[in-house]
């Protein structure tokens, strides 16, 4: 596969189970190798740099979320800064700082993780990805495990915050309608294929093949069935 994502770009790679959306992310970050070709970040063959380093100009959010137990949340958000050795007056202005841009309460800032909720644990983990400021952000189901309100509230925010800081993201799902609303653009993977990439209304338009069609036409039928059992239930 050939592919890029460009800068201020919110790309969304989409696809079913096994199709290889979180290896590409564990590529860009060196967690894995390729066997051939090379990955570019801004211009730079990622192989050349340090990986340790590499990643920390990275940030990476998880649908496991993986806070640190032992840690407060402010604490968490924290490790990255404090790992590049800055001081700890600028630690604690760039946590209060990322505190306010996820909208998690100052309050909750001393609590540990077994006492946050999934979504405040999740806006935990997005404030420790952005912390570094990082050049880029990598997503592998950020919000699948959160219930749908908090889901699509979490969701909404994170877009706002991409725009407002003029992120590069690279977000896996596998919920196209999530994908349509989110991203700029949608790359269709399949078997470790990458079948397509483009707009949503570009996919729309001219799907490559049957799956890109069916997928890419699956809020549609879901939002269809949804009207027909709401007419049949009688809602207003």
């Amino acid at each position: 596969m050939s592919f890029a994502a460009a800068k201020g770009e919110l790309l969304a790679i989409i696809g079913e189970s096994g199709s290889g959306k979180t290896t590409i992310l564990n590529l860009i970050t060196r967690l894995a190798a390729p066997s051939a070709g090379s990955i570019l970040l801004d211009g730079t063959d990622i192989e050349t740099l340090d990986p340790v380093k590499l990643r920390r100009q990275i940030g990476f959010v998880f649908q496991e979320i993986g806070l640190f137990p032992h840690l407060t949340a402010a604490e968490n958000i924290a490790v990255t800064p404090r790992l590049l050795g800055w001081p700890k007056q600028k630690i604690a202005a760039r946590v209060a700082e990322l505190l306010s841009l996820v909208r998690l309460d100052p309050a909750l800032a001393g609590r540990m993780p077994a006492q946050l909720s999934g979504g405040q644990k999740q806006r935990v983990g997005l404030a420790r990805a952005l912390a570094a400021r990082p050049r880029m952000m990598l997503m592998d189901e950020p919000f699948g495990a959160l219930d749908p309100l908090i889901r699509d509230e979490l969701a909404t925010d994170f877009r706002a915050i991409h725009d407002t800081l003029g992120l590069t993201t690279v977000l896996v799902t596998h919920d196209m309608t999530e994908a349509m609303l989110l991203a700029d653009r949608l790359a269709v993977m399949r078997e470790g294929r990458l079948l397509q990439i483009g707009t949503a209304q570009e996919l729309l338009r001219a799907p490559a093949d049957d799956y890109v069609r069916r997928l890419i036409d699956m809020p549609r039928r879901q939002t269809k069935r949804l009207v027909e059992a709401m007419n049949a239930a009688g809602a207003p």
